[in-house]
């Protein structure tokens, strides 16, 4: 029979409190910082989605190439994924003339069919399992593809539901309310409140991250994006070295006697 006596360390966090609290910040950078290139510098939606690509393709690779969990490297690319995010919606929904509604279910389609090769493949989709290059792949799509979902569902719900940005955030979240309600309260399935939660996060930052860069008129601060960018990343910073992180684990199985 198998027998599950060792542990063996992933390349990501253990997820707690703390990695939580970066998330949102990570997230809310990114609708700042992606706003600060597309829009403040003015390189538009094409060139800013290029732009952090390449970042995001560099600091994947990077990631997958490292031997164990390191927090800089793994939020940077948590950072890299969620400006690509917003950066890549905002091109889908307005560049390429989809709408919010047409950019979220295709997203949203992309984020299943990515979760369903995953699972093809290895049988699980739970995170505490990235550990192997091919695991690692599946786990960076889903995560890239989720934070641009975010992204669109985020500006959906602000502007075509008419929630605007305040709204939205109240909306994501008492949504991961509910998650953690359930995740503390019923037997749901951990895996699954995990990507729920982590699709929400997403757009609890992008409407937070709106509403403090968007105009008055548009229901927003009207507050510097590069300022803005430059205190999230500060905290995002400092969170990374005061609240230190370990990597989760998952069990190793090996063949034995009972």
């Amino acid at each position: 029979m198998r027998e599950f006596t060792d542990r063996t360390p992933s390349k990501v966090p253990s997820v707690t409190l703390r990695f939580w609290l970066i998330k949102v910040l990570a997230t809310t950078l990114g609708e700042t910082g992606g706003d600060t290139v597309t829009m403040t510098l003015g390189w538009g939606y094409l060139a800013g989605t290029a732009l952090f690509a390449l970042l995001l393709i560099g600091l994947v690779v990077a990631q997958i190439r490292a031997k164990r969990f390191h927090p800089i490297l793994y939020w940077a690319t948590i950072v890299a994924s969620t400006t690509f995010g917003t950066t890549m919606a905002d091109f889908a929904d307005r560049s390429l003339g989809i709408g919010y509604t047409g950019g979220s279910a295709l997203l949203f389609a992309c984020v299943a069919a990515v979760l369903g090769l995953w699972y093809a493949s290895e049988r699980t989709i739970a995170v505490d399992t990235v550990s192997t290059p091919r695991v690692e792949a599946f786990y960076w799509a889903a995560i890239t593809f989720s934070q641009t979902l975010g992204t669109a569902l985020g500006d959906w719900l602000a502007d075509t539901g008419g929630l605007g940005y305040d709204g939205g955030a109240i909306v994501f979240g008492t949504a991961l309310l509910v998650i953690v309600g359930l995740y503390y309260r019923t037997q749901v399935s951990r895996v699954l409140l995990f990507w729920a939660a982590f699709i929400l996060t997403r757009p609890l930052g992008a409407t937070v991250g709106d509403f403090i860069d968007k105009p008055v008129a548009e229901g927003g601060l009207n507050l510097s994006r590069p300022l803005a960018s430059a205190v999230l990343a500060t905290l995002i910073a400092a969170a990374v070295v005061l609240l230190p992180q370990r990597a989760g684990t998952h069990p190793t199985a090996r063949n034995g006697r009972p």
